[in-house]
């Protein structure tokens, strides 16, 4: 009998078994709305996959990198470069685990798989806090930067009451804005505008050096070596750049030659962290210590690369928040057993306006990006991208006595690890917001 080329290709499960074992939950919806965005006919090609997988990992985390490297000094990107090879590793194990069932199509699947039903609510909760904290986030991404292309604008309220102004204000209008998105039900309307995120990647680098030698030029500013202080707040802004592996397993299922993702994942991993790093090192250089926790912020008021920078921040944010808030609004229905049937549009408008008007509150009280995104860094991505992929491999694989020692140690440290990022982060994270307040 042939031995076999690799265990970890083999599905644990064949096909037609215990079909009714990965029942439906609040992750599929999650599933379902990314395959719109990400699988097209037969499946994605090598370079499509490459764009798709690249577009999930470069978000809004590259504008907080430069501040990322002002907090923990110039040693921290040997960290970064450490944070990057760890989570492509969990990358891999996700794919992995994708393999150990061919009825596996989301996380909470992987979870499912490996935990039971209790693996996939748990898994399912993490990743709703995420898809929220994440909404909110957006939010003030867009009352940051519009605030920032056009200052000095304020609204007075019916009966002069109350001025909206700056940050709020705009918060407000994108909110607006996206209201109308968030009622439909198909979104793949959106799916070519959410791609020019990687279009917003370059030119928020073409426009830092642009910045570097027309304005500020390039100097160290006297910037920090290394800042043990600021390394928890460094180490969770960095997890936020690696920080895609729930749709992982919709990039896995999409793709026509599912043995191509672990170079589609070394691909894009490879380039959107030298975009990652040569953005941080740009704004750093640039700004020093004083760079903003949204680099755009740093840059100058009526400069054509300003605008040309924050126009392009600003679309993807918009484009994707519905994304984003569906699965939120869709389980809420569930839950209240309003999904499906001829009635259901305005229950969902009013539901789904509901989740937007508490993250507009929200966003309004959170002061600064940077907190907010170190605090899901911390304890959510390190969760969804370190933690689970680890222990839900272990889980599946080590009863099939196919796991070596030495893996199992490496697993093992980098749980460790991953603990004390998530506890340190978190606690420094909170403790930031609650001081501004």
């Amino acid at each position: 009998m042939a031995a076999q080329d690799n265990p970890l290709d083999e599905p644990l499960l064949a096909p037609g078994k215990d079909e009714e074992h990965h029942g439906g939950g609040g992750g599929d919806d999650v599933a379902s709305m990314e395959a719109q965005l990400l699988h097209h006919g037969t499946g994605a090609s090598f370079s499509r996959s490459c764009l798709n997988l690249s577009n999930v990992i470069s978000g809004v985390g590259m504008l907080s990198v430069p501040y990322a490297l002002a907090q923990g000094g110039w040693l921290s990107l040997a960290l970064f470069a450490l944070v990057g090879a760890v989570c492509y590793y969990t990358g891999e194990l996700v794919a992995r685990c994708m393999r150990a069932d061919a009825f596996v199509r989301s996380y909470p699947d992987i979870g499912e798989l490996a935990f039971g039903r209790g693996g996939r609510k748990a898994i399912g909760a993490v990743m709703y806090a995420e898809l929220y904290l994440i909404a909110i986030s957006f939010l003030i991404l867009e009352g940051d930067n519009l605030a920032k292309l056009l200052p000095n604008t304020s609204v007075a309220l019916p009966g002069g009451y109350y001025i909206l102004e700056g940050k709020q204000l705009y918060i407000l209008v994108a909110a607006v804005a996206v209201l109308p998105t968030t009622w439909l039900r198909d979104l793949s309307v959106l799916a070519y505008v959410s791609a020019l995120g990687l279009v917003a990647s370059v030119a928020l680098t073409a426009s830092l050096v642009w910045a570097g030698v027309a304005e500020h030029g390039f100097h160290a500013k006297d910037g920090n070596v290394f800042s043990l202080a600021g390394l928890p707040t460094s180490l969770s802004l960095y997890f936020v750049c690696f920080s895609g592996h729930g749709v992982f397993p919709t990039v896995y299922t999409s793709m026509r030659n599912k043995k191509d993702f672990s170079k589609v994942l070394l691909t894009s991993s490879v380039l959107c962290s030298l975009n990652y790093a040569l953005t941080a090192v740009l704004g750093y250089l640039i700004y020093g210590d004083d760079v903003k926790s949204l680099v755009t912020l740093n840059l100058p008021s009526g400069k054509v690369y300003t605008r040309v920078a924050i126009l392009t921040t600003l679309v993807t944010p918009l484009a994707k928040y519905a994304l984003v808030i569906q699965p939120i609004t869709t389980g809420i229905e569930e839950k209240l057993s309003l999904a499906g049937g001829q009635g259901g549009g305005l229950p969902r408008a009013a539901i789904s306006t509901a989740v937007l008007a508490s993250t507009v509150v929200a966003a309004c009280t959170v002061p600064f990006f940077g907190y907010l995104m170190s605090f899901i860094g911390s304890s959510l991505n390190v969760t969804v991208a370190v933690l689970f992929p680890c222990l839900s491999y272990l889980r599946i694989y080590m009863p099939r006595g196919v796991v070596r020692r030495g893996e199992v140690a490496a697993i093992v440290g980098i749980l460790v690890a991953g603990v004390c990022v998530a506890v340190v982060g978190t606690y420094t994270s909170l403790h930031q917001i609650a001081s501004t307040f």
